[in-house]
C-alpha cells in the first residue's frame, strides 16, 4: 500500500526506537499531532505529500518522545460505569452520581446527579447523553463570543467524541469539540474554544495564529500546560452490557 494514501498503523524511526503510530487522512489543511494513553496518531490533509508528512514528524521527534514517555508514565484516569457512589467531574467540580430505574432522565443537585434509566437501558447511555446536551450548551455560547471578538459570525458548531483531541477547525468554517470538555473547569474550555476560533482565521500555527490566540485568551500558555495535567485525571466512561 502506498504510504502517501495510507491509513491505520504505520512505524516510524524516532530516536533510535521504532515508534508505531495511527495514520489518517482528513479534510484538514493542517498536519496534526495527537498523543495519548493510545500512542501517538498523525492526521495529514488530504493531497500533503508523504515527505512533508515525514518531515513534521522528525522535526518533532524530541517532543514526540518526551510525550510518549510522560504517557507511559501516566496512570489511567478512573474508569466509570454509571454506578450510584462514583465521582463524576463537571465544569470542574465533582459530583456524586446516584443511579436509579425510572423515567429516563439526569437532574443536577448541589453535590450529585442523579441518573434515572428504564429497566433495559444503560444509565451510562442516558448520563452521557445528558453531559453531551450540557457540553453544547456550555460551548455554543462561547464559541459565538471568541468569533464576535474577531469580527465573525459564530460558526457552526458539533461535538466530537475524541478523547484528547479537544477540537479542530475544519477548513469549511466549522468547529467540532469534544464532549468530554464538559468535565473541565470553563477556563480551561475557553482556551480550547479560542484556539478553534483562532483558526477560523490563521488555519495553521503560523505567528499570526499564535499572536491571535494570545489577543483571545492571553492565558493561552498555562492554560495549554493545565489542560494537559487534567486530561491524564479525566475518568473514562465505559459501561457494563
Amino acid at each position: 500500500m502506498d504510504r502517501g494514501t495510507a491509513e491505520g498503523a504505520l512505524l516510524i524511526e524516532l530516536g533510535g526506537r521504532t515508534i508505531e503510530y495511527r495514520f489518517a487522512r482528513r479534510r484538514r489543511r493542517t498536519l496534526g499531532i495527537t498523543i495519548d494513553a493510545a500512542g501517538l496518531r498523525v492526521a495529514a490533509p488530504l493531497r500533503a505529500p508523504w515527505r512533508e508528512i515525514e518531515a513534521f514528524l522528525r522535526d518533532k521527534e524530541r517532543w514526540i518522545l518526551r510525550k510518549l514517555e510522560e504517557w507511559a508514565r501516566t496512570p489511567r484516569g478512573p474508569i466509570l460505569r454509571g454506578e450510584s457512589g462514583e465521582l463524576l467531574p463537571l465544569f470542574g467540580a465533582p459530583y456524586i452520581l446516584e443511579v436509579g430505574k425510572g423515567r429516563r432522565g439526569v437532574e443536577q443537585g448541589a453535590a450529585s446527579i442523579v441518573v434515572s434509566a428504564p429497566q433495559r437501558s444503560r444509565p451510562l447511555d442516558v448520563l452521557v447523553a445528558w453531559l453531551k446536551q450540557q457540553a453544547l450548551e456550555a460551548l455554543r455560547p462561547r464559541v459565538a463570543s471568541y468569533s464576535a471578538q474577531l469580527g465573525l459570525p459564530a460558526p457552526r458548531v458539533a461535538l466530537s467524541n475524541a478523547r484528547t483531541q479537544w477540537g479542530v477547525c475544519t477548513e469549511h468554517g466549522a468547529i467540532r469539540l469534544s464532549w468530554r470538555l464538559v468535565h473541565l473547569e470553563p477556563v480551561l474550555a475557553d482556551y480550547v474554544v479560542a484556539h478553534e476560533v483562532a483558526h477560523l482565521v490563521e488555519l495553521n500555527h503560523s505567528r499570526r495564529y499564535w499572536a491571535l490566540l494570545a489577543h483571545l485568551y492571553p492565558g493561552w500558555r498555562a492554560a495549554r500546560e493545565r489542560l494537559e495535567l487534567a486530561a491524564r485525571t479525566l475518568p473514562i466512561l465505559r459501561g457494563r452490557r
